[in-house]
């Protein structure tokens, strides 16, 4: 199928400054934003740019979304709902449809997403894109797991389905390929059937790294979703002393009341303007972790709201702006389970000894892989900690990607903005079959971006 646009006038954009959610880089660029599949295959075919790349509600944290001097297409008023199947849970919908809109819709009538990245303010097509994973990937893999089939718009204006059974191919390098396949239009994919819009989580401190693995060992399967604070700033002994919480589904009959409530929207609350570079010190975050800590202990039991659980930082509304007008990277990094151990001590030693204020590191189990070209995950832990983006920020992510690459370790995409060639093409060995799909999709280098370019995936 090959969707027709309007061919009257070239297609107008909006001059505009973006960055990622990290608000690092920040680059100019030609904004379009669509409101029906036909303007967004005229200006697949007729905008007069250089190259172009998809945008969703801006979430990831670096460049892949952005595309400097050329054009970026916003997807967000794409965001119908096209079908649901209330025996299957399998909900159809266009890729600007965000986890927000299908929670206020569907959690009511007991369904909840299978997997969910950290926050709901996110579309679907640029979860897929990512391929998102979760507090559950452990158990239930990444977004990929519950997908059925997409809808995929090539540069060519051919509109093509695939899964992972029909072209199969074009599927696995679409989930994860950061958008340079095409842009993906609309999904098939299955919500999960919940009894409650509540977990039942237990709580408790890790006195150090070793400790924290230890516990995820001894415990994460008898749970669905399992996660740790650690405290990046703790040094020697203390190193990696962390706050694990882990969850299962609260059925029905364990709660008295309403099986199904609203906690997050209510109770919003906003960051009103830019931090000073000043407030966010080694000092100060570290006084704000050690309380945080000493303010959580061991506790079993814990009847939380989904929103809160899964989405904790959703409830204060512009947050990155703490880390000040310079904005922040977020670093995530995966290490095989032979090597995480020495993997997350080296990054927690160098990270620390940087002095980077960070009150955001986040721990976390994967599971298998799937078979997603670009994806992310492997078997092993992940650790994602938040760094300002100070001058020198991108000679402190070179030496973490030294010590990354040294333990057969990978940084996810989504999140980086500063990684060079030569360690891509170390950490993402399926990248040339990646390519080869790419050629055939797209001969002529439409889809690319400031991060593409960066990386070497475009030729």
């Amino acid at each position: 199928m090959t969707v027709r646009g309007p061919s009257a006038s070239p297609p107008r954009f909006a001059a505009r400054s973006l960055s990622g959610w990290g608000r690092f880089p920040v680059l100019d660029v030609h904004l379009y934003r669509p409101e029906k599949q036909a303007a967004l295959a005229a200006i697949v075919r007729d905008a007069a740019e250089t190259s172009l790349i998809a945008r969703g509600l801006g979430r990831s944290y670096g460049d892949a979304a952005l595309n400097a001097g050329a054009g970026v297409v916003g997807l967000e008023r794409l965001n119908r709902m096209l079908s649901f199947d209330p025996v299957t849970g399998v909900l159809e919908c266009e890729a600007g449809v965000s986890f927000a809109d299908i929670i206020e819709t569907f959690l009511p009538r007991g369904f909840f997403p299978g997997v969910t990245p950290g926050t709901r303010f996110v579309t679907v097509g640029g979860a897929i894109a990512c391929d998102v994973h979760g507090k559950n990937h452990h158990r239930d893999g990444t977004i990929a797991s519950t997908l059925v089939d997409m809808r995929l718009l090539l540069a060519s204006g051919e509109v093509v389905t695939c899964s992972p059974t029909a072209r199969p191919d074009i599927f696995w390098a679409t989930v994860g390929g950061l958008g340079l396949t095409g842009v993906i239009i609309s999904a098939s994919f299955r919500l999960r059937a919940v009894e409650t819009s509540y977990v039942t989580a237990d709580r408790e401190r890790a006195r150090d790294l070793d400790d924290a693995l230890e516990r995820f060992d001894a415990t994460d399967q008898r749970y669905r979703y399992s996660v740790a604070w650690i405290d990046g700033l703790a040094r020697g002994r203390r190193m990696g002393r962390s706050v694990l919480v882990q969850a299962n589904d609260t059925p029905a009959a364990a709660i008295a009341g309403r099986r199904f409530t609203r906690q997050a929207s209510s109770r919003m609350r906003a960051i009103p303007f830019d931090f000073p570079s000043f407030a966010l010190n080694p000092m100060s975050v570290g006084a704000f972790n050690a309380g945080y800590y000493a303010a959580h202990g061991d506790k079993r039991g814990l009847v939380v709201g989904m929103e809160s659980f899964f989405y904790p930082l959703d409830a204060i509304h512009h947050w990155n702006r703490l880390y000040g007008r310079r904005g922040f990277v977020q670093y995530q990094v995966v290490f095989p389970t032979s090597t995480a151990r020495e993997g997350l001590r080296d990054i927690l030693e160098r990270a620390g000894r940087s002095r980077r204020p960070s009150f955001l590191a986040v721990l976390k189990r994967f599971g298998q892989a799937n078979a997603g070209m670009l994806s992310f995950p492997f078997a092993g832990f992940t650790l994602a900690i938040d760094m300002p983006a100070t001058p020198d920020i991108r000679d402190v992510i070179a030496a973490l990607d030294a010590i990354t690459l040294r333990h057969g370790g990978r940084v996810y995409l989504a999140k980086d903005a500063a990684l060079g060639r030569e360690g891509f093409a170390a950490m993402y060995p399926r990248a040339e079959e990646f390519r080869a799909v790419k050629r055939r999709l797209d001969p002529e280098g439409r889809f690319s971006s400031t991060l593409s370019r960066r990386i070497g995936l475009d030729e």
